[in-house]
C-alpha cells in the first residue's frame, strides 16, 4: 500500500511520496512533525481505503507498514522515563544559531564539557519572529540538544554566555520513553 503525504504548507495541495520526503527532509522530517503536529499534514493511501486528517487515522497500521507488520516495540528495547534505575530524567532542548561556524562551535563546546551526550546541528530553518516592534526573518541553525534534565540551568547558562544572541532560544521537552540503551547513553556521557 502507497503512502502520500498531502501537504497544507501551501494554499493549493500537493502530493510527496515518503521515499521523497525520507531523501529531501531525513531529520528536518522529524522536527517538523514535532513542530507542526499532525494536523498539518493528511494521509492518503493509493488503494483508497481510507482518506482523511491525520487525526482520524489509526497510528499503528503505519507502523505495521513501515516495519514488516512487526509492533516496533518487539524489535526495540524501549522504555519509559520512570521505569529504568539505569536511566535518569531526560530532555530535548532546542536552541537556534544564526550560523554554522556558531553552531559547531557551541555544539562542540556544550559536548565537551559534558552538558549533553549528543547535539545535532539542523542547518536551514528560517525563523520569523517579533523583535524590538518589528517582524524579523533570519536564517539560522536549530541545535537539538539530548541531556539530562538536572543540567537544564548549566546548559542555559553555558548558552548564554556563548551565544551572540541578545535572548537566545533555550527551550526543553521532556523525553518520556525511549531506546532503554539510548536513555542510558545519555546518562553515562553527561556529567552528574
Amino acid at each position: 500500500m502507497a503512502l502520500s503525504l498531502c501537504c497544507r504548507a501551501s494554499p493549493s495541495w500537493s502530493i510527496v511520496s515518503a521515499a521523497t520526503l525520507r531523501r529531501r527532509l531525513p531529520l528536518v522530517g522529524a522536527f517538523c512533525m514535532l513542530s507542526f503536529g499532525l494536523s498539518n499534514l493528511c494521509f492518503s493511501y493509493s488503494s483508497s481505503l481510507k482518506t482523511g486528517c491525520a487525526q482520524s487515522l489509526p497510528f499503528a497500521p503505519l507502523l505495521r507498514s513501515k516495519f514488516g507488520g512487526q509492533s516496533p516495540a518487539k524489535n526495540v528495547h524501549s522504555i519509559r522515563m520512570e521505569g529504568s534505575s539505569n536511566t535518569v530524567p531526560s530532555i530535548v532542548v532546542y536552541v537556534t544559531v544564526p550560523n554554522k561556524e556558531l553552531g559547531k562551535k557551541l555544539a562542540e563546546s556544550i559536548v565537551k564539557e559534558k552538558l549533553a551526550a549528543c547535539v545535532n546541528r539542523v542547518p536551514g530553518i528560517e525563523s520569523v519572529y517579533h523583535w524590538q516592534g518589528e517582524i524579523q526573518t533570519d536564517s539560522e541553525e536549530l541545535l537539538i540538544i539530548k541531556t539530562r534534565q538536572s543540567l537544564l540551568e548549566a546548559l542555559t547558562e553555558h548558552v548564554k554566555a556563548n551565544h551572540e544572541y541578545d535572548v537566545p532560544e533555550v527551550i526543553a521537552l521532556p523525553i518520556t520513553g525511549g531506546s532503554l540503551q539510548y536513555l542510558e547513553w545519555i546518562k553515562n556521557s553527561t556529567r552528574d
